[in-house]
């Protein structure tokens, strides 16, 4: 599966599948693709994988299985 990855798309915001040519999802403001794509990510046991308007990446989000979960 591949991980998601929330990336500007003109002044809108995508979901895109790592991999893919096509979007998976627009959306008019970040946070709505943040909450899809970790929707996606949650379902599938992927990254979430976040960037800023200028592409580069600004948060992770891992989904998966995790080999150094967090202790408490």
């Amino acid at each position: 599966m591949p991980n998601q990855h929330v990336v500007p798309r003109g002044s809108e915001w995508a979901v895109k599948g790592e991999g893919n040519s096509r979007v998976t999802v627009v959306t008019n403001t970040k946070q709505e693709a943040i909450d899809r794509a970790r929707e996606i990510s949650k379902n599938q046991g992927t990254e979430l994988v976040i960037h800023n308007r200028n592409g580069q990446i600004s948060q992770k989000d891992s989904h998966g299985h995790d080999p150094y979960p967090p202790k408490g």
